[in-house]
């Protein structure tokens, strides 16, 4: 899946052969980014996307040019936060906008630092967090995200060991998707995770 996405965004792909985890990959990634000119949305290899992806990534780039941006608001996890992601979606349908901030990163799944806070990111970056709290924890600061989603996730088994020990059996699909799905490229996604 990883190197499929990776193609078909002509986009750098950072695999962990050596089991190190989501916060180590994560923590390369944004290194990676460090290094770049211009602006870097970072991918999990499970995030499906929405058709037009890439010009609507970059419309809420130019708008939010200085904040972290978070192209994936998912349910069930983390449990902690659904009411308040329920309760924002709400609010923002009453006063018409399209998007709600919230003061965490709860995902990893699809999101972009403005380049100008990457290596504060990488100064303050915790190697005990999971990946997602790590990168919005270190930023410090609000998180912007689109009330519909420009990616899903395919919700497969976790691969990775968490600290907790806990069983992740909560749906993990983004609460709203942006309305242009590419549900032929969405379909064969998970036809390809039901045969893995």
């Amino acid at each position: 899946m990883a190197t499929h996405l990776a193609k078909s965004l002509d986009a750098h792909l950072l695999i962990d052969y050596q089991d190190r985890g989501a916060n180590w990959n994560h923590y390369r990634a944004v290194k990676w980014a460090s290094q770049q000119d211009c602006r870097v949305v970072i991918l999990e290899d499970d995030a499906l996307l929405v058709d037009g992806f890439a010009d609507k990534v970059t419309a809420w780039l130019n708008r939010f040019p200085d904040d972290l941006v978070s192209f994936y608001l998912g349910t069930g996890r983390p449990p902690q936060y659904q009411l308040e992601v329920a309760t924002k979606l709400i609010d923002s349908d009453q006063r018409q906008t399209d998007y709600i901030t919230m003061s965490r990163l709860i995902h990893g799944v699809c999101y972009s630092i403005p380049q100008h806070r990457i290596n504060d990111v990488l100064t303050r970056w915790d190697s005990a967090k999971p990946a997602d709290y790590a990168v919005g924890d270190a930023y410090c600061g609000d998180v912007i995200y689109p009330c519909y989603s420009l990616v899903d996730h395919a919700d497969s088994d976790t691969v990775e060991q968490h600290p907790d020990n806990e069983q992740r059996t909560q749906r993990r699909r983004a609460w709203r998707l942006d309305a242009s799905t590419d549900t032929k490229s969405m379909q064969e996604a998970r036809l390809r995770q039901d045969h893995n």
